[in-house]
């Protein structure tokens, strides 16, 4: 079994260690592998359950994610409670489990051959993920589906925001929720991109290499997936070669939106 734990709780942070714990008392034979996304970001989660668990890898996987905004009622919380636990399973029999906040399940919404509530408590602990949860996703992954509750449907889910910034990697590259399909431009076509206050030149690519050293160029990423019907998703990305497009763009936050201004 190898699992892939994505959460909140920050890079280095304690808390991952408390939640492998608990999973491998239930799965002492697993290899768990941590994900450290930005705080409540919701956007990256999904992001990276889809990126993570649509893409080919060692069989019998199992993603367990956590990024609780408890945004779902404004009001104040009785004993902890927050958004419901939920399962989904991918078509390559990747098992998904985790809160189903914000856009956690936007990327993998349309691609899962099942998606459930699953019948745990909303509340219980301040920290869910390591005193409430695992118990059920153990469970789920050895094919103990008896947790299940009411199916959940599609359009229950939101929809991938578009022209957003999904994740800045370790070169700042910055990965974007514009499908490449979108873009229907000549190749090397000068365009200027906005994030937040700034505006920067670029040139569109089919391939992020294919301009000159210092040139931002907006081009389909490495980040992508096949889809149920057999298309090729990629994602595009802005790149600056020889450099850092989130410096170029002063340092924006994953989840702030991209304008194209042609």
């Amino acid at each position: 079994m190898f699992i892939t734990l994505i959460a909140d709780y920050g890079t280095g942070d304690p808390a991952f260690a408390e939640v492998k714990q608990r999973l491998l008392m239930a799965l002492p034979q697993a290899q768990i592998h941590e994900l450290s996304v930005p705080p409540f970001n919701t956007l990256a989660t999904g992001f990276w359950i889809a990126q993570l668990g649509l893409n080919p890898g060692s069989e019998n996987r199992l993603i367990y994610h956590n990024c609780a905004p408890r945004k779902d009622d404004p009001e104040a919380r009785r004993d902890n409670e927050g958004e419901g636990l939920t399962y989904a399973l991918l078509p390559n029999g990747v098992k998904v489990v985790g809160v189903n906040a914000g856009f956690t399940l936007s990327f993998i919404k349309s691609q899962a051959k099942a998606l459930h509530s699953v019948n745990v408590s909303r509340g219980g602990s301040q920290f869910r993920s390591r005193d409430v949860f695992p118990p059920a996703a153990a469970g789920i992954a050895q094919n103990d589906l008896s947790v299940l509750g009411d199916a959940l449907k599609p359009d229950q889910i939101p929809n991938v925001p578009p022209d957003r910034i999904a994740w800045v990697d370790g070169y700042g590259n910055i990965k974007t929720t514009i499908a490449a399909e979108a873009i229907d431009l000549p190749t090397e076509t000068k365009i200027a991109i906005r994030i937040g206050d700034v505006v920067s030149d670029a040139i569109y690519s089919d391939g992020s290499f294919r301009v000159p050293e210092g040139t931002l160029a907006f081009a389909p990423g490495s980040s992508g997936w096949t889809t149920t019907d057999g298309k090729t998703l990629r994602w595009m990305e802005l790149f600056l070669r020889g450099g850092s497009a989130w410096e170029r763009f002063g340092r924006p936050r994953v989840g702030q939106g991209i304008e194209l201004l042609g």
